[in-house]
Formats: C-alpha cells, structure tokens, sequence
C-alpha cells in the first residue's frame, strides 16, 4: 500500500514498487447473485451474507523477485571506468505480500496493483478457502499502477461483479475494503466514500482516485473496495499516513479505470494511451464567470495543439470541457486521466461549454509522440537513455530513464515533466525539438517540474 508522504509502505513491506466504452459482463458473468439483505441469520443487520460471497473472489498474493540495486554514487559516464567497484550494478532478491481480485471466474483473471507485483519472478495465489495457484503477468501499467495476472488451471473460482457505472457513486456511500494487511490473512474493515475524483496527489502518474476513511493498511494493495451489494467500486492502492500506517485515509483506483486498462492489457499485454492534445487548468470561479458559465465542474482548455486529436475535432483555446462520452469532467486532472486510459484510436463524445451553449464534439484519440534510446540521444546527448513523450498538461514527460545511462547521470528521472527551454514554454516533443535545434552550440536551461518541486538543469547541446 503506498503512503502519501512520498513513501510507500507497502514498498517497504515487498522490499521495493480501451476503449472508449464496453461492457463488464464479460468479467463476471458466472459470479454469485448480489445480496440485497444485509441481515444475519438472526435477523440482525450485517454484513456478513454480502461478505460470504465477497471474500471467496479477494486473493493474497505473494511474490519472489529479483531487483537492480542502483551503484552507490551517480558517476557521470566518462569517469566511470575508474570506479569500477562503486559503477557496478547488483542485484538483490526480494519477497512481497499484496491482494489481488479475481474478475474472471472461467478464465483466471485477476487485478491488482502494480506495484505488488513490479520485478516478480514467481507469484503465488492464495484462496480463502485455503487453494493457491501459480499466476503469471498478463500486462502491467505502471503510470495507473494496475497488473493483471492469470491464473493457470483455474477451476471453481469466484469473481466480482464490476459497477457497472461509476457515476453512481456519491460521497457518504457505505463501502467495505477487502485484502490482506500486513500479511495477516483476509481482513474486512468498512467506512464511507469521503471524496471522488481526487487528484493532484503526485501518488501515481494518472490520478483519478475514490477516497475512503474505510482503514487500508500495508498489504491491502490490489485489494477490493466494494459498495453494499458486493460489486467492486474500486482497487485499494494507497494512504496518507506520516508513518504508512491507518489514519483514516485511503484511496482507490476507480473500476471505470480499471475496466479500460484491464481491456488493454488482455488485448496488447499493455496501455497504447490516446492523447487529446490540449493543455488547460483547473476550472475557477473566476473564469467560469468571465466565460458566462454557470457551472461550477469542468476543465479549462488554454491550448489546442496543432494537428492534435482535438484540434482535427473542432476544439478551441477557451472552450470548457464538461463530459467525455457522456461522464461528467470535474477538472482537467480527471479529464486527464480519463484520456490517459483511453486508448488510441478510440472515438469519444466531448461535451464542450463554447459562448454561452453546449455543444458535442467527435474526437478520435491519437498515438503519444515518443522518442526514446538513440533518437533521443540524437535529440541531444543530454537525452540519451531517456523516452520521453507529450504530457497531456503540456511539456515533455520523461516516461523512463535507463538507469546507467547518460540522461541518469546528468539529473533526468522518471516522471520529471520539461516544461521550457531558458524560460521559453515546451508545448511538446516537436516543439522541444525545434527549441534546442535553434539552440544548437549554446547553453540551455531546462525548466523540470518533478512532484511538487521546480528545479534547472543547464546543458550545452
């Protein structure tokens, strides 16, 4: 389970880390009628006839591993060879605990977090009835930090039903999460949802996530937040706690998120990610008056991207986007992240608020601009080792860093964002190109947001 305070518990605990719209009944067909009577036999309330039928589809997971362990000291490349012993990468076992849920019965398929299964070897599933199964990775995404795993020779298994829309949520809904705490075995603890659509957290790359004050501890990771009838409502992924442990804040994956990764990864073994190709900001209640809107929920697009997915549909510097394909937009980090799980090619509906009316735009989301290796060294030797790709919020996004690399020795991480070349703005990767083209000879220094801080790298290309 990771923990806010930008440690990760559950990290700590393992020793390390679509389409635009389908149908969830593909997922759980053959799962048990949902329970409508939240009585026990006595007639009492309880929870226990919906967690009968629950718990059997929420697993325990274990995982063996092996990780690289980076060289003690950030030794630029062409010093390297006279510190070989400080220059060399281990190795290092590892061995980690997490939670999984089955959301195929028939075919063995189960989600959980990335971060539960990152570098595993081998994973072990076990059942609450006492059965375990070897799994193996299906696909993995990182930047939503979701892994699906399949089990080899399922037989007899239990899946959830998935909500089958998420707007149905509201805050103050009673829901119950379900997983393995600090390896104790299947633990239940219950609450209400105390926020949606949190983002802006900088927990994973993609945010969009359902708060809870049910308690989420370490292990609960890839575990399963569930409503009152038993569907699943969410994936248990992280809390905000000063020291990992339960303070009443926790926070979950949100199964529409789930539903359009999950498709990807069965269909690719990962996430081809659409792009929209705006960059915005928040919606205030400043500009909503300036522009005459009345509502108080959307995203503020402050530029079109030539060329981009929304350009060729017809959206404008200015426009409100209010929905996408018929999901309302609270902000532009949720339509952000709800573009980020699309895949490309996939046509979406925009509702977009333009001149005092609403209006419905088709866009056909298109392939991220990346480049990565070589081509990025090509770029500039500062870039070599890195991929770097378009960021939605506008700026280039470096999406992963070889770690003995010359982008690693010269300060790249994974995650930074590039957002201007000396205080000029990087739109994107064609625009970053064209800067440090016409830079050519010259020092540049690169503007990089990395979580909440702001820092300069100074190169010569």
């Amino acid at each position: 389970m990771k923990s806010l305070k930008l440690s990760a518990a559950a990290l700590a605990l393992a020793g390390l880390t679509v389409m635009a719209s389908m149908s969830t009944s593909s997922y759980a067909a053959d799962a048990r009628p949902l329970i409508n009577a939240l009585e026990n036999s006595q007639g009492e309330p309880s929870l226990a006839p919906m967690l009968k039928q629950v718990i059997p589809a929420v697993v325990n997971i274990s995982v063996k591993g092996t990780k690289k362990v980076r060289p003690m000291l950030d030794i630029p490349e062409e010093f390297r060879f006279m510190f070989p012993q400080l220059n060399r990468e281990r190795q290092r076992e590892f061995r980690a605990l997490g939670s999984g849920v089955i959301i195929d019965a028939k075919e063995g398929y189960i989600i959980t977090n990335y971060h539960v299964v990152a570098d595993a070897n081998e994973i072990r599933i076990a059942l609450s009835d006492g059965r375990e199964f070897d799994a193996t990775k299906v696909g993995e995404d990182e930047h939503t930090d979701l892994a699906l795993l399949k089990l080899e020779d399922p037989e007899d298994l239990t899946a959830l039903p998935l909500l089958d829309d998420i707007t149905k949520l509201e805050v103050g809904d009673f829901v119950v999460a379900i997983g393995n705490p600090f390896g104790l075995g299947q633990t239940v603890t219950s609450g209400i949802i105390s926020a949606l659509g949190r983002t802006g957290l900088n927990i994973e790359n993609i945010e969009n996530f359902i708060q809870t004050d049910a308690a989420i501890n370490s292990g609960n990771s890839g575990g399963a937040l569930v409503n009152l009838k038993g569907e699943l409502i969410g994936i248990n992924t992280a809390i905000l706690g000063p020291n990992g442990g339960n303070i009443g804040i926790g926070f979950a994956i949100p199964v529409d998120m789930v539903k359009t990764v999950v498709q990807q990864l069965k269909d690719f073994g990962e996430v081809h990610r659409g792009t929209l190709g705006v960059t915005g900001t928040e919606l205030t209640p400043d500009l909503a008056e300036n522009f005459d809107y009345k509502g108080k929920a959307g995203a503020f697009v402050n530029e079109v991207l030539e060329g981009g997915a929304a350009d060729k549909a017809g959206v404008k510097a200015g426009d409100i986007i209010t929905s996408v394909n018929g999901k309302a937009i609270k902000s532009f980090g949720e339509l952000r992240a709800t573009i980020a799980t699309l895949g490309a090619g996939a046509d979406i509906k925009l509702g977009i608020f333009r001149d005092g009316r609403n209006i419905t735009l088709d866009a056909t989301l298109q392939e991220p601009d990346e480049i990565s290796g070589t081509d990025a060294g090509e770029l500039s030797a500062f870039f070599e080792g890195a991929t770097l790709a378009n960021h939605d919020g506008g700026g280039v996004e470096v999406t992963k860093v070889e770690s003995r690399s010359r982008a690693y020795a010269y300060g790249l991480r994974e995650g930074d964002v590039i957002t201007s070349i000396n205080r000029d703005a990087i739109k994107g990767l064609s625009d970053l190109k064209s800067k440090i083209n016409k830079a050519k000879g010259k020092m540049m220094a690169l503007r990089i947001e990395r979580g909440d801080s702001t820092l300069y790298v100074t190169i010569r290309n």
